[in-house]
């Protein structure tokens, strides 16, 4: 069993940020509400521990209509508070005027343009109403570089970074989340019939193996370290230029 029990994952994730929060004299939290399984538990969590004093957002930008209804279904079936706010005019004047200067962009280059569009959103939101930005990167996730830097990488704390995703599977099911949201195969959403594993190359299942120490097949091991070594620098602040006297 490579999976810790989700009511005491629940509990010290839940004590860690209310510390958090108010290490940072903030109010509560604020987290962006994509209709998977992350947001949900970031969002189920906050509720749980700041009661109303948080907020969910679900901000589409060219989403798939499945998505947007999933997240509004995990706010109205858990009693979050919610505000919906659509990026889609605002990303689609954005590249309509950078192409016209640089002509067509390749496909990740516009759509990493979105998660940094709503990271933007929840900071204007986030300050206004004194909430902290809440992340839902899990370890898998973080270790793979499976994120956009500046984008969903740019909050303030991430209570799942340390989670495998089969422990945020199990903490959603402890937490209520809906079933219809943990069962889905995982997604960024960037574009049609985009998944998280296809995208990666391996298996969450595989991921999480590898993080827990456990035997997996070398090709795995391979990959799961080029792909870490690669995205290092996402994970860093920028380097700063030391000068010296």
């Amino acid at each position: 069993m490579i999976y810790r029990d989700p009511a005491f994952l629940a509990s010290r994730i839940g004590k860690w940020l209310s510390l958090k929060i108010k290490e940072a004299n903030k109010t509560g939290g604020i987290v962006g509400l994509s209709g998977g399984v992350d947001s949900a538990v970031v969002a189920a969590l906050l509720r749980r521990i700041c009661g109303k004093n948080m907020l969910a957002m679900i901000l589409p930008c060219q989403s798939l209509a499945s998505d947007i209804e999933d997240a509004r279904l995990v706010a109205e079936s858990l009693d979050i508070p919610y505000l919906e706010l659509d990026l889609t005019p605002v990303y689609e004047t954005m590249m309509e005027k950078a192409e016209a200067i640089e002509g067509p962009f390749k496909r990740l280059s516009a759509a990493n343009v979105k998660p940094r569009l709503r990271m933007t959103t929840l900071y204007l939101f986030g300050q206004q109403r004194n909430l902290l930005v809440c992340g839902t990167g899990n370890k898998a996730e973080i270790t793979m570089g499976y994120f956009t830097k500046h984008g969903d990488s740019g909050v303030d704390v991430l209570p799942l970074g340390d989670l495998l995703k089969g422990e945020v599977f199990k903490l959603a099911e402890y937490l209520g989340v809906p079933e219809r949201i943990y069962k889905k195969p995982p997604s960024a959403g960037l574009w049609e019939g985009q998944t998280d594993e296809e995208e990666m190359g391996i298996s969450y299942h595989m991921l999480d193996m590898y993080l827990a120490g456990k035997e997996v097949p070398s090709e795995v091991v391979a990959k799961i370290e080029m792909a870490s070594s690669r995205a290092e620098h996402k994970r860093k602040t920028p380097p700063i230029c030391k000068i010296g006297n």
